[in-house]
């Protein structure tokens, strides 16, 4: 159960996940590192095999120092004011926004992307990392009113919203069948990639960010 994890677990969480969700500061000349979701196929050494959601596959290569975290399910009464989380979403025409996925942050990571960009995961959709400054009933779930340093936002949450945190993962964790999102992966001149840092999904879960 997510109230399990310990404070030292989330932060070492934290210290593993904090550069893979960083914006980076390359300039915008040079090649961006891909984000990749997929299902691991095969494992051959630091080699993995990936048929990533549009059907193609990658093979992607773990560097030396190579880390893993796990995703694991958290709920909405997980959210609590003051936290700092990710939120995947959808503008609404009424100037808010509607979650499509949600993970909290472990305190280790407070402070790491703050702020709003477009997102991958759906056309139109952008993901913004903040603090939750109010949670209150809605019609249909719950309004967060999320705060970063440029400006704050409304967000919706269903009760089907997924929403997800973080633990410390192991290198076992990556076999076939398990559900990935890397948030880096470095495309290599042979047409391969390299990532320092995989995020998998605990029990079957697909990441949903």
């Amino acid at each position: 159960m997510v109230h399990l994890i310990s404070t030292s677990a989330r932060m070492l969480a934290g210290a593993a996940l904090a550069a893979s969700l960083t914006l980076s500061s390359a300039s915008a000349q040079q090649p961006q590192p891909l984000r990749i979701r997929g299902t691991i196929e095969s494992v051959d050494g630091a080699m993995l095999t990936i048929k990533a959601r549009d059907g193609a596959e990658r093979k992607v290569r773990l560097s030396d120092k190579a880390t893993v975290t796990g995703i694991t399910k958290a709920a909405l009464t997980d959210i609590k004011s003051g936290d700092y989380i990710g939120v995947t979403g959808m503008p609404q025409g009424d100037g808010t926004q509607k979650a499509i996925a949600i993970h909290i942050f472990p305190e280790a990571m407070r402070g790491t992307g703050e702020g709003t960009r477009p997102w991958d995961l759906k056309p139109n959709s952008s993901m913004t990392n903040a603090t939750v400054d109010q949670k209150v009933e809605a019609k249909d779930g719950q309004m967060l009113t999320v705060k970063y340093k440029d400006g704050e936002k409304k967000v919706t949450v269903a009760p089907d919203t997924p929403i997800v945190t973080f633990v410390p993962g192991s290198k076992d964790e990556l076999k076939p069948g398990a559900q990935v999102i890397i948030m880096g992966a470095d495309k290599k001149s042979d047409g391969t990639f390299e990532t320092a840092r995989v995020n998998v999904g605990r029990d079957g879960l697909t990441p949903p960010m």
